[in-house]
């Protein structure tokens, strides 16, 4: 089901691009797209629009709206203008877009402008990654061409992206939230990159620049028609353009060019061409911008699915009909712009190739006059707008999703990137591809005029092998080159080449010869023409019955007398010469008495281009002489002006026999016998004119056959040079193909050193983070080879060995270390490089800290061992805690042990602090062992016993017993007590003292109140 509404939007879109909107009322629409962050734009954009004046035009919101609640933007727009505002609701005919209006679409719906009308349906993408502002900046592109303005504000990912490609293909304009200001700038800064933005404004700031854009662009646009009509100046912007992009666009189609220089200026609000040209003259950078926006190719994955299912049945499933392994499929991609049709071929070829389960080598050339879209085709990276154009099978399969949510893209895998081979190329001026199966060149011919279309059309034909494909778009054809291409078929603009035989000749001279000067290919008469043929139009009609009623006999030649078109009883005057199978040159094939005074009237017509008149010539016809006037006509080219390639209609007018003079006879004639004494005397003259016309026919006959050898060795010279010429046209295909093998070798460094550049940037960034991590931990780190030399070191390590950055190459043996055994350290790492097993021990510094240290031996990717790493963990504290612990558990076994003891025995520590009470303590003082334990000593001990206490304790910190002395103690209820005590020093492992234990026994019969 979700496949099928995919579908369906796709063909909606594509449906679309033959209807436009049919409103009485023409004006520009305005659409409006967000995502996060977009509330507050729409705010700043509404409230900057001036309020004095109406803005004239429609304005339509497309946000990315949480599906399931619902929006209050009709509200909050409302307090921000003064035009009515309205939520579009779901209607079968549509909602008719109004002037000063604005619609805001509804929560979980796409939104289509289709004949001035809004049209909504339900989203089939997935939640995560709404499209809606792109399908409808392209339904409004289709349907108002030029009318159509795009504005994108703050939001997440790349949504919008394709909508500003396809609103400037058709003249549109686009404005976008600067990204310094946009709360999100996801699609801001993605939309800036496809670099065919008009203006970045701050959302406030748009309004005006709106208003002035409109005026500039729409209310003064017939002025500059009729300037375009009028001025030179549109020749002084291609000459601009020219120098600075080395590209002539003078025989792009006007209509094409003018709107694109019209937005421009509109653009930058200038009101003349000629003011229009000096901004050129003096900005550079606007050059640039007309050129980019010139270059503007509105294309997408499987562009019109109709035409790309009949590629696949009737094309790409032929090209592999009985084709050897060894084989290459080879196919160009002229005009590929940023290369999603390129990359559809290759999918159906790619998928071809799966079918058959075949290894056939495939070239795919795919070039373009743009090298910034042939970069963002060589990447192979697209927005997931494109979800909407591809199938989710052929989604998954050929492309990897890279990021996430609404900033996700979607690249083409290797397998298929490898299959082509992106390159920059004038399809007029540059060499084209030979030896091709397939050319694909879709909305290319359309803006180029008809000139340039009959220079390109025979170029397909040159580089298609016999049988091959031409394919191209729907408002496209082959013109009057039927001759060249069969209808594969006609719907998608599939065209088959074929055979033939001045295919050759006319590539070669198409540079030099204007559309209405191609020569015919073969000879034809009036008698090929069939009333039946349904080809015939009326005017050829006429003209056949017309001619039949001339009697004289015409002959359509070049200047070198080969024959294209014959007409009338020819063959009185024409024969073919003697030895040669196939005469096509009128100059060999005619008769006596004519063939002089043809070749040098045709030389002069050729020489002059006027029209030469040669009478009463008397052509030798079946043993007799007929008199014929000879007439020359140029038929192309205009008097006084030579042209190589132009056509000469030869006219031969027999004289009707009243007209002609007396038959002459030759002189050796055997009729009659006469002599110089009986002959009158206009038989004399007319003798002596016969002899001397025999002499000159003879000296005539001489030259022409000294004309036919010199013809015959330049024959042979031509065939020299022809081959030679076939010697030159090998080696420059062999170079073509190495270039061709270089430019696949080059593509495919290119692409290893992308890869390697990735991944450089990946080490880096691993790199970086593995420091930082190092340096983070503070777990002193030192990394040695095999031969114990430092390779590296983490900055806690210098405080253990006394390193600094110098010291890396340099053996470990030969820095000083702050550890007590520096020598046993050495010892430990060879043993772990020789062993294998991990170390690990406490080692303490000569500033009394103590280290774990771990020891462990440097292992590769590959598992082999190249030195050994040393980590030193701080256990200073740890060490420290670890002996209180101990001191306390020993305080505890202590009090246990005593617990039941006869005597009072109580342990306090340096501060005095209560730390063991016993059950004989309890009785003796009544404070209970809870009590005790919060108690310091010196709350039992008089105030007058304080001083000796604390010389008490002086001298056990010299000694570890004290011998039993009497003393005085106070109980829980303050009585004195006489006390008979012993008090014995606790010691750490390092002997220092740390407490004290007393055993206390009462002394009878001296209490003191």
């Amino acid at each position: 089901m979700v496949e099928k509404k995919r579908t369906e939007v796709a063909q909606q879109l594509q449906g679309q691009k033959d209807r436009k909107s049919d409103s009485l009322e023409q004006f520009p629409i305005v659409g409006i797209g967000a995502s996060a962050g977009g509330l507050a734009a729409f705010k700043a954009f509404f409230a900057g629009l001036p309020s004095d004046v109406e803005p004239n035009m429609a304005f339509i919101l497309v946000q990315h709206l949480a599906p399931d609640h619902k929006s209050i933007l009709t509200e909050i727009v409302r307090q921000y203008t003064r035009m009515k505002v309205f939520e579009v609701v779901d209607r079968d005919e549509g909602v008719q877009v109004r002037m000063n209006c604005a619609y805001i679409i509804p929560p979980n719906h796409n939104m289509a402008f289709v004949n001035g009308k809004l049209h909504l349906s339900i989203p089939t993408g997935p939640r995560g990654q709404p499209m809606m502002i792109d399908f409808f900046f392209r339904s409004l592109a289709v349907d108002q061409g030029g009318h159509a303005i795009g504005i994108i504000l703050s939001g997440t990912g790349s949504d919008g992206t394709l909508g500003v490609r396809a609103i400037k293909g058709e003249g549109g304009m686009v404005m976008v939230q600067s990204s310094e200001t946009a709360e999100f700038d996801g699609m801001p800064n993605n939309a800036i990159a496809t670099g065919l933005v008009d203006y970045q404004l701050n959302a406030g700031d748009m309004g005006p620049a709106l208003i002035a854009y409109v005026k500039y662009g729409y209310e003064q646009r017939s002025m500059h028609v009729e300037e375009f009509k009028t001025q030179n100046s549109l020749m002084e912007v291609f000459r601009l353009l020219r120098e600075q992009t080395n590209h002539d666009f003078s025989q792009y189609k006007p209509n094409t060019v003018n709107r694109r220089i019209e937005r421009r200026m509109a653009v930058h609000q200038i009101d003349s061409i000629e003011k229009y040209v000096v901004y050129l003259q003096r900005n550079r950078q606007e050059v640039e911008h007309l050129f980019r926006d010139l270059l503007i190719g509105v294309t997408h994955f499987f562009r019109d699915n109709a035409a790309f299912d009949d590629l696949e049945t009737q094309v790409i499933a032929q090209l592999f009909d009985d084709r050897p392994l060894n084989s290459p499929i080879r196919v160009w991609v002229a005009g590929c712009s940023t290369g999603e049709e390129a990359y559809s071929i290759a999918i159906l070829i790619y998928e071809k190739l799966a079918l058959l389960k075949k290894n056939y080598e495939v070239q795919i050339f795919a070039t373009d006059i743009d090298p910034k879209a042939i970069e963002t085709a060589r990447r192979g990276l697209y927005s997931a707008s494109v979800a909407v154009d591809i199938s989710s099978e052929r989604l998954s399969r050929f492309f990897i999703a890279e990021g996430k949510g609404e900033d996700v893209m979607y690249r083409l895998h290797k397998n298929i990137r490898d299959m082509l081979i992106f390159s920059a190329q004038d399809i007029i001026r540059d060499p084209p591809f030979s030896k091709l199966d397939l050319i694909s060149c879709r909305n290319l011919l359309i803006y180029l005029n008809t000139d340039l279309q009959h220079k390109v059309i025979p170029m397909f034909h040159y580089a298609l092998n016999s049988g091959g494909f031409l394919f191209l778009g729907s408002s496209e054809g082959i013109n009057d080159f039927s001759d060249l291409f069969t209808v594969k078929e006609r719907q998608s603009k599939i065209f088959r080449r074929k055979e033939n035989f001045h295919a050759q000749h006319r590539l070669t001279f198409s540079r030099l010869m204007t559309p209405s000067t191609r020569v015919p290919h073969t000879i034809k008469t009036i008698a090929n023409i069939s009333p039946d043929d349904d080809k015939v139009s009326l005017r050829a009609l006429t003209e056949q019955t017309l001619l039949k009623h001339i009697k004289s006999a015409c002959a359509l030649v070049n200047a070198g007398g080969d024959i294209f078109y014959l007409f009338g009883r020819t063959g009185m005057y024409l024969e073919p010469s003697a030895g040669e199978t196939i005469v096509n040159n009128i100059l060999k094939m005619a008769r006596q008495g004519l063939q002089y005074e043809l070749s040098a009237s045709l030389h002069q017509a050729a020489l002059k281009q006027v029209i030469i008149h040669s009478p009463g010539l008397r052509v030798k016809t079946n043993g007799d002489f007929t008199t014929v006037n000879l007439t020359i006509r140029p038929t192309v080219t205009p008097p006084n002006k030579k042209s190589d390639n132009a056509l000469y209609l030869v006219i031969l007018d027999m004289v009707p026999v009243g007209e002609q003079g007396p038959t002459l006879h030759p002189a050796n004639s055997t009729d009659s016998e006469v002599t110089a004494g009986n002959i009158p005397d206009d038989k004399a003259s007319i003798a002596a004119l016969m002899q001397e016309l025999q002499c000159k026919e003879e000296y005539l006959h001489a030259i022409n056959e000294e004309l036919e050898v010199s013809n015959e060795e330049l024959k042979s010279s031509n065939e020299e040079m022809q081959s030679i010429n076939e010697e030159l046209q090998s080696s420059n295909e062999e170079l073509e193909t190495s270039k061709e093998e270089l430019q696949s070798v080059n593509e495919e460094l290119s692409t290893v050193n992308v890869e390697l550049q990735s991944k450089m940037a990946d080490l880096t960034r691993a790199n970086n983070d593995m420091n930082n991590l190092l340096a983070g931990t503070g777990i002193a780190t030192v990394f040695v080879d095999l031969n114990l030399r430092i390779m590296r070191f983490t900055p806690a390590a210098t405080s253990i060995i006394n390193l600094i950055a110098s010291d890396e190459g340099r053996p470990l043996a030969h820095i000083v270390t702050n550890l007590h055994n520096s020598e046993a350290l050495l010892r430990n790492i060879q043993a772990v490089l020789d062993t294998l097993i991990p170390s690990v021990m406490d080692v303490e510094t000569i500033s009394n800290k103590w280290f774990t240290m771990r020891i462990l031996p440097y292992r590769t990717l590959n598992n082999s061992i190249e030195g050994a790493v040393l980590t030193f963990v701080d256990i200073t504290e740890a060490k420290h805690t670890r002996e209180a612990l101990q001191q306390s558990n020993d305080v505890t076994h202590l009090g246990t042990l005593l617990q039941h003891a006869r005597d009072a025995i109580t342990v306090q520590d340096l501060t005095g602090q209560t730390l063991a009470w016993n059950h004989a303590a309890t009785q003796l003082y009544g404070w209970s062992e809870e009590e005790a334990l919060s108690l310091n000593v010196q709350q039992r001990i008089p105030k007058m016993q304080q001083k000796d206490a604390l010389s008490k304790l002086k001298q056990l910190s010299n000694d570890d017993e004290i011998e039993p002395y009497r003393t005085q103690r106070l109980n829980k209820a303050g009585l004195t007590l006489d006390i008979w005590m012993t008090a014995t020093a606790l010691l750490n492992e390092s002997g220092e003292l740390y407490g004290v234990a007393t055993m206390e026994q009462f002394l009878k019969g001296n209490n003191s109140d």
